[in-house]
């Protein structure tokens, strides 16, 4: 196989990978969708559906600020493409999240002028709406200025621009801690990854390549190291 030949396969691959990726970020919200129209969600499913959205959103950003401290530490800087990927699919849900809330629960569009005034009584007057409807906001023009175009405009400003992912993935630990109130087991895990994630970005970068260096020296040894087999014993 030649030289054309190998880079096509590998941007076939590389294609493959994004498109698995997608529609790996598609599954939850479309689960989701499933078992809302075959009515399997019973009970509040109004309260059901905000909350298995704001879950995923939480998520998906939260899984885009470890790519970062992963690719640092242990080199696996193939991750880094889908970063963004990651960081729109968790804005997808939270938006969804905040549609729910303002259609279905409150009613927006039957009743716009009532339906909004009791949105921001809800925000005004609830803690845990006001920081997670403050975290959306803040989510809103990282969403808008992720393309290229918008990256090479902003230059460093938008690496300060996007610093703010941190603080939105904290409001948004806050409003999923204050608003399940007593399970406390899922904010909490979250709460301690983002804690990791945010002690990884103050370690100095010479630090964390000397680091990485020494993973990739341990596992050349560890691949250099000959295996006996049962039959050489």
């Amino acid at each position: 196989m030649g030289a054309g030949e190998r880079g096509g396969a590998a941007r076939v691959g590389r294609s493959a990978v994004r498109i698995a990726a997608h529609l790996a970020c598609a599954v939850p919200l479309a689960w989701l969708t499933y078992e809302l129209l075959a009515g399997h969600i019973r009970g509040d499913w109004v309260k059901e559906i905000t909350h298995r959205t704001g879950f995923w959103g939480l998520t998906l950003i939260t899984l885009s600020l470890a790519i970062t401290p992963l690719r640092r530490i242990f080199g696996w800087n193939p991750l880094q493409p889908y970063r963004r990927a990651l960081g729109l699919w968790g804005f997808a849900y939270i938006a969804t999240h905040f549609l729910i809330y303002v259609v279905l629960d409150k009613q927006v569009p039957f009743d716009p002028a009532y339906a909004w005034g009791e949105v921001v009584k809800d925000v005004a007057k609830r803690p845990y709406i006001t920081v997670g409807v403050t975290g959306f906001l803040m989510l809103i023009p990282l969403a808008a200025t992720s393309t290229k175009g918008w990256i090479r405009r902003l230059g460093k400003r938008w690496t300060a621009l996007h610093a703010l992912a941190y603080l939105i993935a904290l409001a948004g630990v806050v409003h999923f801690s204050w608003s399940v109130k007593a399970d406390q087991f899922r904010p909490t895990v979250f709460a301690s990854v983002l804690v990791l994630l945010l002690g990884t970005r103050l370690v100095p970068r010479a630090a964390l390549e000397r680091l990485r260096s020494r993973l990739e020296l341990r596992r050349e040894r560890h691949a250099a190291t000959p295996r006996v087999t049962p039959a050489e014993t």
